[in-house]
């Protein structure tokens, strides 16, 4: 610090003259500052190359989708050639998917069993209506304009009655709710597996497209639109068991199984709890499966019989309300066929038939699905590639509705009779 001293005034009067004035000396001592010899131009040409890397840092930055997220920037994950951060990504845009159907088919299942109570409630009433206007134009002995009336009610309602139950048997309400219920519930299941492997880390490119699979059969399997083509058929030839999983596709390895076993490196699994698993399914093919196919062809058929019955006896209601009067048949005809038409309806829609169709078609898939899913496994002579031998039992089990014990018992009763030739009096599921 540079420092001031001066001399004290001493004795200064104020006649005196500035002659007599003594002299005041003041020093000022400023520091010596050390030699700094540096270039303008090199300190110019490193404050750009600090600004430039700064600039380019935070332009990566910006770029990286986890940022706004206020999360720790990695550039080894979020470089262009590790593909982790956008198979995370893709899964999350399918669970977002997912998530959106989830809701469209919980919506448009809702509207469409409100379309069963509607038309139900409906036709009903335009066939009673129709029946007591035939009933009371037979019995009043009116002529002329009064019974030309009734007559034209009549035939008009039960016409109506006749074309909505051609629409509302056609489309099948009940059994269009019930799609709609299975599918929300499928996808919640596809939901659920994505979440779990995004939280067990390390999701590959394979579980993408798995799940990509998985969504889109289950979208023709179970479509939302009625036009076009696209609404599954609520008659067909014969009962066949719905599909909304993807085909397998499996290149197996038959020459690893041996080393697997030598290294005793078997993944929980044993020859023991291989043929476990095969008497499982033999009795889910012979008891489970074929069951439900029977009563799926049972309710197919009843389902076929009230769709026709149905529109037809309205029908011919609507040509015998053009003939009442002059004590011709058809005034007592007219309302028993309305009263008919009305019971079936009642019977069809009200009872709901087609769910139970659809809820014999799941079911039939459950099994199916139950067996390829045990059959692929077996295939694959490459142990460490299959899931887990303990997991798989458990899960099994639960898929039954039976703890894992229980399923070692059946699995061990079907070889029992199986041996002795005779069959097997007891059903895999608990559930079904």
């Amino acid at each position: 610090m540079p420092s001031l001293r001066a001399s004290p005034l001493l004795n200064y009067p104020l006649s005196s003259s500035p002659s007599s004035l003594k002299r005041t000396n003041y020093s000022i001592n400023v520091p010596k500052l050390p030699r700094v010899s540096f270039s303008v131009t090199k300190a110019i040409a490193s404050s750009r190359r600090i600004v430039m890397h700064e600039f380019d840092k935070f332009t990566v930055r910006e770029k990286s989708p986890l940022l706004q997220k206020n999360t720790l920037y990695d550039p080894d994950l979020h470089s262009p050639t590790n593909s982790k951060a956008t198979v995370h990504v893709q899964l999350y845009a399918i669970l977002e998917a997912v998530a959106d159907r989830i809701e469209m088919h919980n919506n448009v299942g809702k509207q469409r069993d409100n379309w069963n109570t509607l038309l139900l409630n409906s036709i009903n009433m335009l066939t009673l209506t129709a029946s007591t206007m035939a009933g009371v134009a037979g019995t009043s002995g009116c002529d002329g304009a009064p019974l030309l009336a009734l007559k034209l009610s009549s035939a008009l309602l039960f016409s109506a009655a006749t074309g909505m139950l051609l629409a509302t048997n056609k489309i099948q309400p009940s059994q269009l709710a019930e799609e709609q219920r299975v599918a929300a519930r499928l996808l919640k299941q596809i939901q659920t597996q994505i979440q779990t492997t995004i939280a067990i880390g390390n999701p590959t490119e394979g579980d993408v497209r798995d799940a990509m699979e998985k969504v889109l059969a289950l979208d023709k399997a179970y479509p939302l639109p009625l036009l076009g083509g696209a609404m599954l058929e609520k008659f067909p030839e014969k009962f066949e068991a719905a599909r909304w999983w993807p085909k397998s596709r499996s290149n197996y390895d038959t020459g690893k199984i041996e080393i697997e076993i030598k290294n005793n490196n078997n993944n929980g699994w044993s020859a023991e709890l291989e043929e476990e698993m095969r008497e499982v399914i033999e009795v889910v093919k012979r008891k489970d499966a074929e069951d439900y196919e029977r009563l799926g062809n049972i309710a197919l058929k009843i389902n076929k019989g009230l769709a026709l019955s149905g529109p037809l006896l309205t029908g011919i209601a609507a040509i015998g309300s053009m003939f009442l009067g002059d004590g011709s048949s058809w005034e007592v005809l007219v309302p028993v066929l309305g009263a008919l038409a009305t019971v079936v309806n009642a019977f069809e829609h009200g009872g709901q038939v087609g769910m139970v169709f659809e809820m014999y078609r799941n079911c039939g898939g459950f099994f199916q699905l139950l067996e390829e899913t045990v059959e692929a496994t077996m295939e694959e002579k490459d142990l460490e590639k299959r899931e887990n031998g303990e997991l798989f039992e458990m899960k099994m089990a639960l898929q039954l509705g039976r703890s894992v014990s229980q399923l070692r018992e059946l699995a061990s009763k079907s070889a029992s009779c199986r041996m002795e030739g005779r069959e097997i009096d007891e059903f895999a599921s608990k559930l079904f």
